[in-house]
């Protein structure tokens, strides 16, 4: 049975007599091996869970390890972007107008809400509701008065720190009855068509589809009776009006690609790159962690903060390679040869966030790279390094850039370990469509990353099925569909 663990940045942070359960530091959560192995309930009472910081790292690497944790990362990252979860609100604001004139002129400004529970008792369904769908240990909710009416202005993550002993024993309270209650995730909505809106960037350098190959999705979606309309960062508004969404742009967190994908899954549609597989994607210490956990051979890695970096020579040797949390198309990556490039690389990668990577350098001449989709190889191709450099792609300081060439195989001609151990890694990060890149040593194959949002330009991965690579992905959409549907058939008969 799961132990529930609370993590704390400082034991001065909890401000009253201990809770029954075991509290744990976070910089011993995310470095003693023994709690990745462990099967824990994790509840991140972190001072911050901003993107980057020590709190988001905690139930970033939790989900990694198989650790059911409140928040998880997707609800704080909703909870960052008030347009993801504003038209959300007025739903449950609908209990507050079910109060009398005397009751809601009563009602405070702001309120806190402690894993489902408040201190004003004629708010505790309003904090329940709120609890089942974010889903946050500690929640600010701020309410708003206007022509005798109440709702929800404003949500946000409360930190620890802010309570005041009182409030830390409601807490403490508070957290032996949801533990006693059992775990309880953040409620559902039902997924609510068949247009398919597919989000580009026109102005994208490197976008992960050329033109011709968005027209070739376009007419594959025509063929099988899907009408797909491209669609940009301004057509948010618009996406309760399609029945799927294809992300063909970069997708990175805090960012509309994101946004867009959240959005459309709370509103029901099918979504590829769906939210899920952008966290665990996006973020490499993540993929590290998770490789990691299942066994699946890459590069000898270490996650690293300030007081980590001095140890790395000793692991890892050099040169090294250093990476941002999150990166693609090769940026975000860079090479160490010694200690003092080393210390100016780790500072600027930990100026942006508590952790970063570091990997062993494992230079070959090209990068496997196998696309997967629904837990099925679809194309094999390899990038060769660009010229004079150590990766596939080269970034200049002027914003340009340049690639090593490319060729493409047959799945069946490319080999089997390669196929394979890029489909076990793609499979633990859901059932999309991913870019898995991996090494060929004379140690065997290396996981280096697995990407949600894989390049798929016409005359390179297409090279060897042509129009059915576009037929193969576009039928998965409709497949979906048709499956969602008969699921909601079943569900109103």
């Amino acid at each position: 049975m799961a132990e529930p663990i609370v993590i704390v940045e400082s034991l001065r942070d909890w401000k009253a007599s201990l809770p029954a359960m075991r509290l744990v530091l976070a910089d011993d959560y995310l470095s003693d091996p023994a709690f990745a192995e462990a099967e824990l309930h994790v509840i991140n009472l972190c001072r911050s869970t901003r993107y980057q910081s020590l709190g988001y790292y905690c139930s970033l690497l939790a989900e990694a390890r198989g650790h059911r944790v409140l928040a998880s990362v997707a609800t704080l990252q909703d909870l960052s972007r008030k347009i993801l979860y504003g038209s959300e609100i007025p739903a449950l604001a609908q209990y507050l107008d079910t109060l009398d004139d005397a009751q809601r002129a009563a009602l405070p400004r702001e309120f806190n809400v402690y894993l489902g529970q408040c201190a004003e008792p004629l708010l505790a369904p309003l904090a329940r509701r709120l609890f089942e769908q974010f889903a946050v240990p500690l929640l600010h909710v701020e309410l708003r008065h206007r022509q005798g009416r109440v709702a929800v202005a404003g949500l946000r993550t409360l930190s620890i720190r802010s309570l005041e002993a009182g409030q830390v024993d409601f807490l403490g309270q508070a957290l032996e009855a949801h533990v006693a209650q059992g775990w309880r995730s953040a409620r559902k909505r039902r997924p609510a068509r068949f247009d398919v809106a597919m989000l580009v960037d026109p102005g994208d350098p490197q976008p992960p589809s050329n033109n011709e190959a968005l027209d070739k999705f376009v007419a594959a979606g025509r063929r099988l009776g899907l009408e797909v309309e491209t669609v940009t960062r301004r057509d948010f508004g618009r996406l309760a009006e399609f029945d799927a969404l294809f992300i063909r742009e970069t997708t990175r967190l805090g960012h509309h690609t994101y946004a867009f994908s959240r959005r459309a899954e709370r509103e029901g549609l099918v979504v590829m790159d769906d939210p899920t597989s952008i966290l665990r994607c996006t973020n490499k210490v993540y993929l590290a962690e998770l490789l990691t956990r299942y066994k699946v051979a890459a590069p000898k890695a270490c996650i690293f903060g300030e007081r980590e970096v001095d140890r790395l020579p000793d692991l890892l040797g050099f040169p090294m390679v250093l990476k941002a949390p999150e990166g693609a198309f090769s940026k975000g990556v860079f090479k160490a040869a010694n200690h003092a490039e080393l210390v100016e690389i780790a500072a600027r990668l930990l100026d942006d966030s508590e952790l970063a990577l570091a990997q062993e350098f494992m230079p070959t001449e090209f990068d496997w790279r196998v696309g997967v989709l629904g837990g099925t190889a679809l194309y094999v191709c390899q990038y060769a390094m660009a010229g004079g450099h150590w990766q596939i792609v080269k970034h200049g300081e002027d914003g340009d850039f340049s690639e090593g060439d490319s060729a493409t195989l047959a799945v069946e001609d490319a080999p089997a370990d390669v196929v394979e151990t890029a489909v076990r890694a793609a499979n633990l990060i859901g059932d999309g469509l991913y870019g898995v890149d991996l090494k060929q040593t004379a140690d065997g194959i290396r996981v280096i990353e697995v990407n949600d949002n894989p390049s798929i330009d016409a005359g390179i991965e297409d090279a060897v099925l042509g129009d059915a690579l576009y037929d193969r992905i576009m039928d998965e959409f409709l497949q979906r569909l048709r499956r969602r549907t008969r699921k909601r058939a079943r569900r109103s008969a």
